[in-house]
C-alpha cells in the first residue's frame, strides 16, 4: 500500500535542506547536553526473531511516518528468511513503496572516506529535518560494537536512525536487537560511520 509521496529530490532541488525541527515523540531520548538534537517520533519495537532485525527496523522507520505495519507483514515485503534480510536495497524498495523518498547508499569503503561520512551526516540531518527515519545495514565485531551488544561476535544487523544531535556530533538509535535492554542510545556519529562498510543504509 502506497501513500502520498515526497520526493527527496524535488525537496534538494527546492533548497529546503533547512526546514525546521520537529517535535520529539515516541521513546523519550535521554539528556543529549545540547539545545539543538532532533528526534523523531516513532514507535519501538523489539525484534521478535533473530532474523527479523531488517523488518523490524524498517517498521520503526515507517512509524516515524504515521505508519503502522507488523513485522510479518515487512518480512514478506523485505523477502527476509531465516538467514535475515539480503540487502539494504530491499529495505529501500519497501521504504519507497509506502512514502517514497527513500533511495540506496553503499558504502564499500572500509574504513569510509571522508566524503561517505560527509554524505552520511548530510543525510541524516536531511532525513530527520524532514519527518524521515534512516535505515542502516552494520557489521559490528568484537571491539567495535554499540552499547550492550555480545562483545565475543561479528553482529550482522539493521537498525534505525531516528535522531541526531550536531553539537556533539551524535545519532539518535532506535534498536530492535534490544542487546541488554538497550532499545534506544546516542552512538558517535564516528562510530555509526565505522559500523556500516562494507554494506550501506536506506536514507
Amino acid at each position: 500500500m502506497k501513500s502520498a509521496q515526497i520526493d527527496r529530490r524535488t525537496l534538494l532541488k527546492g533548497g529546503l535542506a533547512g526546514a525546521g525541527a520537529l517535535a520529539l515523540g515516541g521513546l523519550a531520548a535521554p539528556a543529549a547536553h545540547a539545545a539543538d538534537w532532533k528526534v523523531l517520533p516513532f514507535t519501538y519495537q523489539a525484534q521478535q526473531t533473530g532474523y527479523w532485525c531488517g523488518p523490524t527496523a524498517t517498521a520503526i522507520a515507517l512509524s516515524c511516518r504515521g505508519i503502522t505495519v507488523s513485522q510479518q507483514e515487512m518480512a514478506n515485503e523485505l523477502g527476509t528468511t531465516v538467514d535475515g534480510t539480503n540487502w539494504i536495497g530491499q529495505v529501500t524498495s519497501v521504504l519507497d513503496n509506502y512514502v517514497g523518498w527513500y533511495q540506496t547508499k553503499e558504502m564499500p569503503n572500509d574504513p569510509p572516506t571522508q566524503a561517505q561520512k560527509d554524505l552520511l551526516w548530510q543525510d541524516i540531518t536531511f532525513n530527520v529535518d524532514h519527518g524521515y527515519a534512516l535505515v542502516a545495514n552494520i557489521v559490528a565485531p568484537p571491539g567495535n560494537q554499540p552499547p550492550g551488544y555480545p562483545s565475543d561476535q561479528t553482529i550482522y544487523h539493521y537498525f534505525t536512525v531516528v535522531g541526531y544531535n550536531p553539537d556533539l556530533m551524535q545519532a539518535y538509535i532506535a534498536d530492535p536487537a534490544d542487546f541488554s535492554g538497550n532499545q534506544t542510545y546516542w552512538l558517535s556519529f564516528d562510530q555509526l560511520a565505522s559500523l556500516i562498510p562494507p554494506k550501506g543504509y536506506s536514507a
